[in-house]
């Protein structure tokens, strides 16, 4: 980022430039620097003295604008690169930035002034600044409070940030690719800018989207919102409510077709629904063959017909926009209307159950894909073996559980355990059912193979991967009935809390001690890909 500095860092000290202008001979309404530019030799420099002069005494008087450290804390601490282009002279910079209690020259990369380029709107200063930073000018973004900011940078070809108070007194040539009021509004406006990590869309993101675009349509039962994996749409007057649910298929690669099938009946199992129709979208890398192609289909349809689905159609294609093959599953199932399961029932005093343990899913990739470097690490033969068939037993799949939950009643909501594993899952159900959650942290199953394999990688269970696991929350005596039938048909359950009152957020205790709820901006399993090097 490159900042202007008087107006936009800090409120200038009084520069008398009547004065100035009066003492050079300046017309009013001239740019004072392009009009000294002009001027002969001697007249030049004496003027320039001039000017110096009354910007350090200017500078002197100045202070931090509202916000300013505060802002460049923040960016400091999201690395990104910092630089200052201002009209001033050098000394009059570094002489305001005394003025500021917790910020120096040292905080910035680069600082050019009108000593090091040509003053704005010329261009040259954009450019040199860029080069300096060591970034390609369209990736420096240029924030001003003045005209000259603005059309220097566009000049440049760099994206632009007007920092105005709602009106201005000078007219553009084109608008700032970006416009604020205030300096504060640079965070969220960075943060959307910086590169997103591995992974589903964070929720603040998603969340600000599905604000910004409402939906009217009545005949949406369960509309877009956090914690929400599928639509219900209701079929005209009757009692028909279909599920709609998309998800691609991204950390793996091995066993593609059955977990694209599974991923996707999961989420329609958890409205109460039953798993219909299936459309698949396949891209395939370039170099791909047929038998590829063919083998992939075949197996979508094995585990179709397993699950009770039809694969019913969807689109194959090979591209160079995939470096791996990639399967996007749209699911639509089927479930009358009092049937169906809508997070917005949860109510105090519900029981929180959670199926099987942490991390399943997550454990099983691992294990699969990276063989080699766990032994290495010294996971031993036998937790090989269990966590690669931890994708059958215990399963990603909780269709079982979820009809077993919807058939015995009672159930409030069902969320299964996805990308951030239950520390996300139960965030988004807190969101989606519009109530505070306790947890009580001793109660959370870990698989003993999860636990060994998150040890030796220095992972939390709690962030990593967990399809396979189902979060479900229902009165107490129903609670008791679905533990009871799940045990009875080899699902473990554990109850892990309670619903608390109305609100959002999870409390969670260790004994009767309060401790903190973990957070994952991304899911375990991207940083163990990096640690054992496929990423």
């Amino acid at each position: 980022m490159l900042f202007d500095f008087d107006g936009t860092l800090t409120e200038p000290g009084s520069i008398d430039f009547a004065a100035i202008r009066q003492a050079i001979g300046c017309p009013a309404g001239d740019p004072v620097l392009e009009y000294i530019k002009e001027l002969p030799g001697s007249k030049k420099d004496q003027a320039l003295r001039l000017l110096d002069a009354r910007e350090v005494e200017a500078a002197k008087l100045s202070r931090p604008n509202a916000g300013a450290e505060g802002l460049i804390h923040h960016l400091r601490s999201k690395s990104v690169p910092l630089g200052i282009f201002s009209r001033n002279s050098r000394r009059s910079i570094v002489e305001a930035l005394r003025n500021f209690r917790a910020t120096t020259a040292d905080d910035f990369q680069v600082i050019v002034s009108r000593d090091d380029a040509e003053p704005k709107p010329d261009p040259a200063g954009v450019r040199l600044a860029a080069r300096k930073l060591g970034v390609e000018v369209e990736c420096l973004l240029n924030v001003g409070d003045y005209v000259f900011d603005i059309e220097a940078a566009q000049r440049a070809g760099a994206p632009t940030v007007l920092l105005s108070s709602g009106s201005t007194s000078f007219r553009l040539n084109r608008p700032p690719n970006y416009s604020i009021r205030h300096l504060s509004e640079l965070e969220g406006l960075v943060e959307s800018l910086l590169p997103l990590s591995l992974g589903k869309l964070p929720n603040r993101f998603l969340e600000r989207f599905l604000a910004e675009n409402p939906l009217d349509d009545p005949s949406l039962l369960i509309r877009p919102g956090l914690g929400e994996d599928t639509a219900a749409v209701q079929l005209g007057d009757g009692d028909d409510v279909i599920i709609l649910k998309s998800d691609p298929i991204t950390f793996t690669a091995d066993h593609l077709g059955y977990s694209t099938v599974v991923i996707n009946a999961n989420d329609v199992a958890t409205s109460g629904a039953t798993p219909r129709w299936l459309l698949t979208t396949l891209l395939f890398p370039e170099g791909s063959n047929a038998a590829q192609v063919q083998a992939l289909m075949h197996e979508l349809q094995s585990f179709s017909r397993k699950f009770g689905l039809s694969l019913c159609g969807g689109h194959t294609e090979v591209t160079d926009a995939v470096t791996r093959v990639v399967a996007v599953g749209q699911l639509v199932g089927t479930v009358s209307r009092d049937r169906l399961i809508d997070k917005r029932r949860m109510a105090t005093g519900d029981q929180v159950l959670l199926t099987k343990g942490l991390a399943v899913e997550g454990t099983s990739i691992l294990v699969r894909d990276f063989s080699d470097r766990l032994e290495e690490l010294g996971l031993g033969a036998r937790e090989m073996e269990s966590g690669r068939r931890f994708l059958t037993d215990p399963g990603i799949s909780i269709l079982k559980e979820a009809t077993i939950a919807a058939d015995i009643g009672g159930v409030s909501a069902l969320h299964d355990v996805t990308e951030g594993g239950l520390a996300t899952a139960l965030e988004e159900l807190s969101v989606a059912g519009g109530h505070r959650i306790r947890v009580e942290m001793e109660r959370i199953p870990v698989l003993s193979e999860t636990q060994r394999l998150c040890d030796l990688l220095g992972l939390e269970p709690l962030g990593l991967l967990g399809s396979g696991s189902l979060l479900i929350t229902c009165k107490p005596e129903s609670g008791a009935r679905i533990g009871k039938v799940c045990r009875d048909a080899g699902i473990e359950v554990a109850r892990i809390g309670e619903v608390l009152d109305e609100g959002a957020g999870i409390e969670a205790y260790r004994g009767k001690k309060p401790v903190p709820w973990p957070h994952f901006e991304v899911d375990e399993i991207t940083r163990a890909i990096g640690k054992l090097g496929g990423g």
